[in-house]
């Protein structure tokens, strides 16, 4: 088994763990099976460990994650109505590949970034051939990677935006993850410009 392939199995542990199945009124059985092709495809890419496991929107729906993640068992939360998450949509250039889950490839939390506003930022992730994250890949990081909103800081997820212009961001607040919106031309101290460098869908590993 590659590194990629058990880093991909273990993190599709941690989201059946975690109730993902039931959020897609799936079976466990089920749930694995779609995940499949691509862990499988895997087994002969060049890729490490350094890989984030993605479930789509056709899967899931966003708006149903946050509380699934947590810090020290404190449940992650948001005060936006689920309408209002479901209208952070990716950009021209971020869509997720097809299928069921996908991979974001070198995910960080855009520490390069922080307080910049989103507007500038953006400028700054493409002129570096970065990708930013989306909200969905923002979610997955506050899922596997809890820590990296201790350790490293909280980020805006630049690929998703709303009809009026917000991005969504995830950060600590009263010792949990948050899931909020920020306005393209506002600065926070705290919050870096998440990013990576591809995406890979079952097509594109090898």
């Amino acid at each position: 088994m590659s590194q990629a392939s058990r880093e991909a199995h273990r993190q599709l542990d941690r989201i059946v763990a975690l109730g993902y199945p039931d959020v897609a009124d799936m079976s466990e059985e089920a749930f694995r099976s779609l995940a499949v092709p691509l862990v499988d495809a895997l087994e002969n890419s060049d890729l490490g460990t350094n890989i984030l496991l993605v479930p789509t929107r056709e899967l899931i729906s966003p708006e149903s994650l946050i509380a699934r993640t947590s810090i020290n068992r404190m449940a992650g939360f948001t005060t936006m109505p689920p309408r209002d998450i479901a209208s952070f949509l990716p950009q021209d250039g971020f869509e997720p590949p097809e299928g069921p889950f996908y991979l974001a490839v070198d995910p960080h939390t855009g520490t390069a970034y922080v307080n910049r506003e989103p507007d500038v930022a953006r400028k700054l992730i493409d002129s570096d051939e970065r990708l930013p994250l989306t909200l969905e890949e923002g979610l997955a990081i506050a899922t596997q990677h809890p820590d990296w909103l201790m350790r490293k800081n909280g980020f805006n997820l630049l690929g998703s935006r709303s009809a009026d212009g917000r991005v969504p961001s995830i950060w600590m607040s009263q010792d949990s993850p948050r899931l909020g919106a920020v306005w393209p031309n506002s600065r926070h101290t705290w919050l870096g410009n998440a990013y990576c460098m591809a995406r890979r869908g079952v097509a594109l590993v090898g």
